[in-house]
């Protein structure tokens, strides 16, 4: 039986359990930092237990800042027809892994 949790960071909710590895928008911790994330929403797979937060539940979940780094580049184009206007810019995002230890 395992317990799942929504958590939320970055302004975007994850569903995770304990040992999963998530990829969230860049935090300003160091690696092998813990780090606590908000949890919205609490369930154990059977549907048995089920918590749900007003917005958030007062319990945190814990993770370890596993890497940081960047995500895959994003191509960016203008164009407009007939007047020979192109601009392409690249954009990467910064990313940090964290590792799931406690919910």
């Amino acid at each position: 039986m395992a317990t799942f949790a929504v958590v939320k960071t970055g302004g975007k909710q994850y569903l995770v359990k304990e040992g999963d590895s998530i990829t969230v928008d860049k935090l300003d911790n160091k690696v092998k930092d813990s780090v606590e994330l908000e949890v919205v929403a609490q369930f154990d797979d059977d549907g048995k237990f089920v918590e749900l937060g007003t917005p958030v539940l007062a319990k945190k979940a814990k993770a370890e800042v596993v890497a940081d780094g960047k995500g895959e580049k994003i191509r960016v184009a203008r164009f407009k027809a007939k007047v020979r206007y192109r601009k392409v810019r690249g954009f990467r995002p910064q990313l940090t892994t964290l590792k799931i230890t406690k919910i």
